[in-house]
């Protein structure tokens, strides 16, 4: 399943809506969330202060059951790691039953890489992370620490 330009459009949205969580998402990465239903926006979120809620549950809260069915864009792969603050986003999204999820971005924590699209990919939803230049973007900062062990600076 290869994204289309509406698609890119939507991920773009979501990761200008990620810029409402910074700074205060600390110490988690400010991810943008949108789930659109037939063409319309039915639900969205960000990352709230201090790190959870995630974006995913805040977009799932709004959408309530029109998330069913509908397609899922979110900046960051969902996580798939339950920590004691939060139920693991993949586990979310999979009791939701969107279409489709589709994140701008692989997690490149060790405890997602991978393992929150694969998970969705198993409940039978159709998922998969993509390189968004705009989830990039937004998420310089934690790609940076994560990738590279070092902070992101501009001057």
């Amino acid at each position: 399943m290869l994204p289309t330009p509406n698609d890119a459009r939507w991920l773009a949205a979501a990761a200008r809506l990620a810029l409402r969580g910074r700074p205060a998402s600390h110490p988690n990465p400010a991810v943008g969330c949108i789930i659109v239903k037939d063409g319309c926006v039915v639900g969205r979120g960000w990352t709230q202060s201090g790190g959870r809620p995630h974006a995913e549950a805040m977009a799932l809260a709004t959408a309530g059951d029109a998330a069913t069915g509908a397609d899922v864009f979110v900046t960051l792969e969902p996580c798939a790691h339950q920590s004691d603050r939060g139920p693991a986003c993949a586990d979310l999204l999979a009791a939701a039953r969107p279409a489709r999820v589709i994140a701008g971005q692989r997690d490149p924590d060790p405890r997602t890489a991978g393992k929150g699209i694969e998970r969705l990919n198993g409940a039978g939803i159709a998922a998969q992370a993509v390189e968004c230049p705009e989830s990039a973007a937004s998420l310089a900062g934690y790609l940076s620490q994560a990738k590279l062990h070092r902070p992101y600076v501009t001057l």
